[in-house]
């Protein structure tokens, strides 16, 4: 994968035997053999078929898929690193199965220079367990008002740009980025939000915030933005990817605008997906917390749909850590955000909202999108692969988290689907206790 970055580890050699392997990519869907040597997916076989004279690691039972990608992370790198850093938080991305992770720029200083996105790389390639790409920031220090030197970003690795946190408010600056992408590539990500309409919500604006009193955020403060910034990247042909939808109106708006060719991707996350406000009624849990908010069953519903028909493109976490001094305040003053890398596949397997297929696919989908490589089980390949035991329940926050935060929007619910290891860019990144017991 290029313009990834991640610490030198020694690359795996190891048999995984007779997994059910899933790949709907290359189509395999039954159980087999995987053999991985110096790192790459050398043999697959029938099970029981392939001999290996180093580690070998019993899959019977469990399933195998490729690893999955996140597009849209907050590793908190530089300047917030009580709340996360490069080593936990890919700690942490390894413990869910994935196998790269893309950052966001919003951290203290912004990424908005070549010369601070070339020390986060260099600090990546010491400390990140499994290879980390960077987004730059659109603008200069997350203000709205002036554009970065995006080629001079791209040049130095920045996989793309985003004011993720906030929203580019204008129309004229953001015209000018895409006119700007033209030259420099790579792809602007969205943060979708009028600040206008939502004002000081805390909540979703509908009748559980009318009966706790919150101030809320309407769905239409996402969406409109999305209608506006899709004619914009029609007209200068540019291509956007809008993160995290939470609403109906905003899946609409993406169906329309790719039905008239824009070039437009977008991400759902796994609390959007399995969750709703109605959570809140049972206790003002921050952390349950986060922009945007969790909003109806009907906006869920229409998420759902949107990943079975394609109008949503992958799934992505917006892991966002937070310190538990900064949660453990009033819900109306808590940051907000909340934890994902550890419990997105269990959480929406859990929830049984898509297929087992189709959820791999788009737990993977977001690499294509940063212009990443996909992972698949194929021969040759770089091992980019994650062992699951589907049955395996387990309390999330029971024994602890993997990321240096707690503010996990699923604490203390029972989820159905653990991760048993992850083989990240041919290197084995995580090995839950049982399996490193099992293979020693």
């Amino acid at each position: 994968m290029t313009q990834l970055d991640h610490r030198p580890t020694p690359p795996a050699d190891l048999l995984i035997r007779g997994a059910h392997v899933l790949d709907p990519r290359t189509g395999i869907d039954a159980p087999h053999d995987v053999l991985i040597r110096g790192g790459a997916i050398a043999q697959i076989g029938e099970p029981g078929t392939l001999e290996h004279d180093g580690e070998v690691i019993g899959g019977e039972g469990r399933h195998l898929f490729p690893g999955f990608v996140d597009p849209h992370v907050h590793l908190r790198v530089p300047g917030q690193e009580h709340k996360e850093d490069l080593d936990s938080g890919t700690r942490a991305a390894a413990a869910g199965g994935f196998v790269a992770v893309v950052a966001m720029p919003n951290t203290d200083p912004v990424v908005d220079s070549a010369s601070i996105l070339g020390s986060l790389r260099e600090a990546a390639r010491r400390e990140a367990r499994i290879p980390v790409g960077f987004l730059a920031s659109v603008t200069r220090g997350l203000h709205g008002e002036a554009l970065t030197e995006m080629a001079e970003l791209r040049a130095a690795g920045a996989l793309g740009f985003t004011d993720d946190g906030k929203p580019v408010h204008r129309a004229g600056i953001l015209r000018k980025a895409l006119q700007y992408q033209k030259l420099a590539g790579g792809i602007i990500a969205l943060h979708e939000e009028d600040p206008t309409l939502s004002g000081r919500g805390v909540m979703h604006e509908g009748e559980v915030s009318a009966r706790l009193g919150l101030a809320g955020i309407p769905s239409i403060s996402e969406s409109t933005l999305i209608a506006r910034d899709a004619s914009l990247a029609r007209y200068e042909d540019g291509r956007i990817h809008i993160q995290h939808l939470s609403a109906r109106e905003s899946v609409e708006a993406i169906a329309e605008a790719k039905a008239r060719g824009v070039r437009i991707t977008c991400e759902a996350s796994p609390h959007h997906l399995t969750l709703t406000h109605d959570a809140l009624l049972e206790t003002l849990d921050t952390r349950l917390k986060m922009n945007p908010p969790l909003r109806s069953e009907d906006d869920r519903q229409a998420l759902i749909a949107g990943l079975r028909d394609g109008t949503i493109d992958c799934i992505a976490t917006d892991h966002a850590p937070h310190a538990r001094e900064e949660k453990e305040v009033p819900f109306e003053e808590a940051p907000m955000g909340t934890t994902g890398l550890e419990t997105a596949f269990a959480a929406v397997y859990t929830a049984d909202v898509i297929p087992l297929a189709l959820l791999v696919s788009k737990l993977s989908a977001g690499a294509a999108l940063m212009g990443l490589a996909t992972p698949e089980i194929a021969v040759g390949r770089p091992a980019n692969l994650v062992l699951i035991d589907l049955e395996a329940e387990w309390e999330v926050g029971e024994a602890g988290y993997e990321s240096r935060s707690e503010n996990c929007a699923f604490a203390g619910r029972r989820l159905r689907g653990r991760v048993l290891t992850t083989v990240a860019a041919g290197a084995v990144a995580y090995r839950e206790r049982s399996i490193a017991l099992q293979a020693a």
